[in-house]
């Protein structure tokens, strides 16, 4: 066992190993469908699922799952985000045709599709602004579980940190700041 030494973490901090801190995501108390995100020593607020919080999510309950779920990418649109956002994750622009199945029973269930897509999925490309920034967290990715849920993004918040489908969402600032902090893997851990 090795003995700690401020040396050692100041290696390890600097070192291809060193991982980013986790976003920390609880449920405000009083309010299940509202939550603190918590980073970078801030703690700001956020919406949740409609359906609160769970353990055993699944396809369609508007809950956010109860995990912890790496940053694997993400989506920007161009116009509306300006040119791409400054991020130390990859961010790719939403065209027009760009969807997220959200049908259990296709075989690319929570995955990125091609629009006009057989079955059913979610347009990126809302008339609203929810997406204008939108990371995507790894959930029910790999492995992939048939009705375990799909699209679960960390995304713009409504007016008034309104209720998800089951994601979590932050406002502009929030996500401007996230962005500079941010990379693949680092983790948005969702507790009770």
């Amino acid at each position: 066992m090795r003995a700690y030494s401020k040396k050692r973490e100041r290696k390890v901090s600097r070192g291809k190993s060193a991982r980013a801190a986790p976003l920390v995501v609880r449920p405000r108390p009083g309010h299940p469908r509202e939550g603190l995100i918590a980073f970078a020593g801030t703690v700001r607020r956020c919406a949740l699922g409609r359906g609160a919080t769970t353990v055993l999510k699944r396809e369609g309950d508007g809950a956010t799952p109860l995990a912890a779920m790496p940053l694997t990418g993400g989506y920007f649109r161009p116009r509306r985000a300006g040119r791409r956002p400054a991020a130390r994750l990859d961010l790719a622009p939403i065209g027009a045709d760009l969807g997220w199945c959200d049908a259990p029973s296709d075989r690319n269930y929570n995955r990125p599709v091609r629009l006009p897509y057989p079955a059913s999925a979610e347009r990126m490309r809302r008339d609203d602004h929810l997406y204008d920034v939108c990371l995507v967290l790894d959930w029910n990715l790999r492995p992939r579980r048939r009705g375990r849920g799909s699209a679960i993004f960390l995304h713009l918040a409504r007016p008034g940190f309104a209720p998800t489908e089951g994601c979590v969402a932050v406002d502009r600032p929030t996500m401007a700041r996230l962005l500079g902090l941010v990379r693949r893997g680092t983790r948005l851990v969702v507790t009770r």
